[in-house]
């Protein structure tokens, strides 16, 4: 029994510069979470779209934090990575930015020039990418998974041009202490949750894995390869 649309054929070419996605056309690629048991279908629920939740969870930080109200996440794809073992420690997430430094396009590497291959929704061209992997990030507590969410929206550069946000010195990416820099994330998460009028948007993080799946006959998202970074065989005029 197929409850899911049929898998989308690979792009055409893993050097390929963009790939477009429309919603009536050519939908985003989704798939099963892995699991040991089959999805099964409930004649009063739906499986669990895990990475719709995910966006509609950031899009309320988003709107409720002012520390990512420059969040478009009109423009951020919301995948899943299939976790690479069983175990409970190990990348729980990652944002990936679809810009080199400052937001440009090209770069330069040892003569060659080179992009980061571009990703469109809906004609609306995307900047990031926030991927979990699963299942192995929803067994983890729930005050971990929240503020590994935090964690990772604060890496979204803070012009949202696809670039990360860059601190000062030697440790750009967590400043120089990453226990504080996950301090501070869990502080913001938790001032997210006080007098929550809507719990529901986060209620599925306190549940693990298989008790989404025991639940909703199973657990699918969006899942795409992780962009490239391509070679650029016409030299964009103008481009140093």
């Amino acid at each position: 029994m197929t409850l899911l649309a049929d898998p989308i054929p690979a792009p055409p070419s893993r050097w390929a510069r963009e790939f477009h996605f429309a919603t009536n056309a050519r939908p985003l690629p989704r798939r099963w979470v892995p699991h040991t048991r089959p999805p099964v279908r409930h004649a009063d629920r739906s499986p669990f779209h895990v990475t719709a939740a995910l966006r509609r969870l950031c899009a309320d930080i988003a709107a409720r934090c002012d520390t990512f109200a420059h969040l478009d996440l009109s423009a951020a794809m919301f995948t899943f990575t299939p976790s690479r073992s069983a175990e409970r420690h190990g990348l729980l997430a990652r944002v990936t930015p679809l810009r080199f430094r400052d937001g440009q396009l090209y770069r330069r590497r040892r003569g060659r020039l080179y992009q980061v291959q571009r990703y469109f929704a809906d004609g609306r061209e995307q900047m990031y990418f926030v991927t979990l992997c699963l299942p192995r990030f929803l067994d983890q507590p729930f005050e971990q998974k929240l503020t590994t969410i935090f964690h990772e929206l604060y890496h979204i550069g803070p012009k949202f041009d696809g670039d990360i946000r860059r601190h000062e010195g030697r440790y750009a990416v967590h400043t120089h202490s990453k226990k504080e820099y996950d301090e501070r994330m869990g502080e913001l998460a938790r001032r997210y949750l006080a007098d929550h009028p809507e719990p529901r948007v986060f209620g599925f993080l306190h549940a693990t894995f298989a008790e989404l799946w025991d639940h909703f006959g199973g657990v699918y998202g969006v899942t795409l390869p992780q962009p490239k970074m391509v070679p650029v065989r016409d030299d964009p005029e103008g481009f140093a």
